[in-house]
């Protein structure tokens, strides 16, 4: 399988840890909760703002057939609405038919860091359901400081190609020093080239863009597909505009209630289910690469490969080799996906042989790095976004260090790595605006929360739980592999989501399916 398949899951993969050294969504160990700021309930409340909700959109050819593309207008600083102001890209394909439209059906693809617009025209808009693509103009906007929307930058190609392979799981003080200089680098880098922009990419302030697109849409309501980081944007937006939530499907739920360090320890223990999944279909073929034996001799094996990419990196057939911390990157990519798990045995099987390339190709894919060495801005802005969304999860290395046992018991193979990987937040130069709180969206009609048993990245317990604060909240089960559900095969799955975006019924609360 090519490595760019993974595409369409690498733009949700970050949604709570923003794994490795991309870091993670901050949070200290306890913290308040806190109700989001109040929103005005119309523009009329808000006279500064009323230009922005009365904008109209000059929509042109993308250059991609069947989509347009224009340019929202929104404040950099909503506190300040007569200050600056920024530019979002949109794009849209309209309406099918037949039958009656629908309005908008707005879509994110999650992260924080992934681009709506290259999901909705790589995927959503050509591969969502013909009979959903055919009532709703399909929509998508990339968030403040996202892609194509006034991008967060950090490091040019080169520098990002030295961050992602520093080691991440430390042996002595030199190379925790090394990995703590790597992330206070990048931090500065952040704040140098967007220095401006960064302490406004908040998912509050990203809730508040939606609904200003909303309106200038010309929808009474918002509808709307999150999926992963898009879960926690959608349940903002809940908790921000309740009166305005039309249809919401929230799809690979995260947990606002919990801390950084409690989201990141949970989401380690996500990728050791995952692991466990694969490493069980691995063990019953005869050219796994992890043994024939138990799932967790498998485990000790993967492990040892990690432990001897560290001590003696493999060549790749570039100048990059394939050390520990890009090893970990290529398999953690393979997770999302049980149908990456092909590439994933064969990829290994190559590296154990002293040939790294197909493990970096599949870490490339997640990082979202070209042939050319350039990046796309997805680390970036998962770093700028979750360090403003929640507090860090570490005071200090020595913090990370109490922290890896437990890391270690979420996740024998990845906990160390992810325990390290959580300390980005901490030399953050822009203070978090965000704290975990409960997300209830008292009024809102009924949003359907959806979670799958074995995701990777958004544990299925945070589904359970995001349903249960929400006042509205339906859940539906997708016993199964991957992260996410919709569009992945499940008939039941996208049977009941496409019922509740065409008629406005969700399923019966507890629905499972396989």
């Amino acid at each position: 399988m090519d490595s760019r398949r993974l595409l369409r899951t690498s733009a949700t993969a970050l949604a709570a840890a923003g794994l490795v050294l991309s870091g993670c969504s901050g949070g200290s160990d306890a913290a308040a909760p806190r109700t989001a700021a109040p929103a005005p309930s119309s523009a009329s409340e808000a006279p500064k703002l009323k230009k922005y909700y009365e904008q109209r959109l000059k929509w042109r050819d993308c250059g991609v057939e069947g989509f347009q593309c224009a340019t929202l207008r929104v404040p950099l600083d909503y506190a300040k609405p007569d200050g600056e102001e920024i530019e979002l890209a949109v794009s849209r394909a309209r309406a099918t038919g037949p039958g009656k439209r629908l309005g908008s059906l707005l879509v994110n693809p999650g992260g924080p860091g992934g681009s709506a617009v290259g999901y909705l025209q790589g995927y959503a808009g050509i591969g969502y359901p013909a009979p959903v693509r055919a009532r709703y103009d399909m929509v998508a906007v990339d968030p403040r400081g996202v892609a194509r929307s006034e991008p967060v930058e950090c490091l040019t190609g080169p520098q990002m190609d030295a961050y992602t392979q520093v080691d991440q799981t430390p042996d002595d003080t030199a190379e925790v020093n090394a990995l703590s200089a790597a992330f206070k680098d990048f931090a500065a880098g952040c704040e140098k080239k967007s220095g401006m922009v960064l302490p406004h990419v908040s998912t509050v302030e990203a809730a508040r863009d939606m609904d200003v697109l909303r309106a200038v849409l010309g929808d009474g309501k918002l509808t709307y597909v999150g999926a992963s980081y898009g879960t926690f944007l959608g349940a903002t937006y809940a908790e921000l505009f309740p009166d305005r939530v039309g249809r919401l499907v929230l799809d690979g739920a995260m947990d606002p209630s919990l801390s950084a360090l409690d989201l990141n320890r949970d989401q380690t223990g996500g990728f050791e289910t995952a692991f466990r999944a694969f490493a069980a279909d691995c063990v019953r073929k005869p050219d796994c690469p992890l043994g024939t034996g138990s799932v967790a001799a498998a485990g000790e094996a993967m492990k040892k490969f990690f432990r001897d990419v560290d001590a003696r990196p493999v060549p790749t057939g570039e100048s990059r080799k394939l050390g520990e911390s890009l090893a970990t990157t290529g398999v953690i990519a393979a997770m999302y996906d049980e149908g990456a798990w092909p590439q994933l045995r064969e990829a290994l099987a190559q590296a154990m042989g002293g040939e790294g390339s197909g493990l970096l190709a599949l870490a490339d894919s997640y990082y979202e790095r070209e042939t050319d060495g350039t990046y796309a801005n997805l680390m970036s802005a998962n770093a700028a976004v979750n360090c403003l969304d929640l507090p860090p999860a570490y005071r200090d290395a020595a913090a990370v260090e109490k922290a890896v046992p437990s890391f270690e018991k979420a996740s024998p193979v990845f906990g160390a790595g992810l325990a390290w990987a959580a300390l980005n937040c901490t030399y953050w130069p822009t203070p978090p605006t965000g704290r975990p709180h409960r997300i209830t969206a008292e009024g809102a009609a009924p949003i359907l929360v959806v979670g799958t048993t074995r995701d990777p990245a958004t544990p299925y317990r945070w589904a359970r739980s995001l349903a249960g604060q929400l006042s509205s909240g339906t859940l539906l089960t997708y016993e199964g592999d991957g992260h996410t559900a919709y569009g992945r095969g499940s008939d039941c799955i996208d049977t009941a989501i496409n019922t509740y975006l065409l008629e406005g019924t969700p399923p019966a609360d507890g629905k499972r399916c396989s």
